[in-house]
């Protein structure tokens, strides 16, 4: 998997992103800077994400989602080969609904 390397416009939206303070933030931050269906790929990609990890099958998050097949592979490879960091949030996630 390509990793994006970095530079120093990318520190400052990375930096940016750990100021938020809260979900309203986040939301309003992430409104502002994407086109609605940028945030919709993206909100797409990471319900994919959640439910390979969850063990749902291609044909049931298609679906479900209406993710393409190439997305919802492309999540899969991602979750399989990338840096870890699905697996990270879904571990965090996991231990604060505890």
């Amino acid at each position: 998997m390509v990793k994006i390397g970095k530079k120093e416009k990318n520190d400052q939206l990375y930096k940016a992103i750990l100021q938020l303070k809260d979900e309203q933030e986040c939301y309003d931050f992430f409104q502002d800077l994407c086109t609605v269906s940028e945030l919709r790929s993206m909100e797409q990609r990471f319900e994919v994400a959640s439910l390979l990890d969850d063990g749902m099958i291609y044909n049931e998050i298609l679906e479900r989602t209406g993710a393409s097949s190439a997305t919802i592979s492309r999540v899969n490879r991602s979750l399989s080969y990338g840096t870890g960091a699905y697996a990270k949030i879904f571990q965090r996630t996991k231990e604060r609904k505890k």
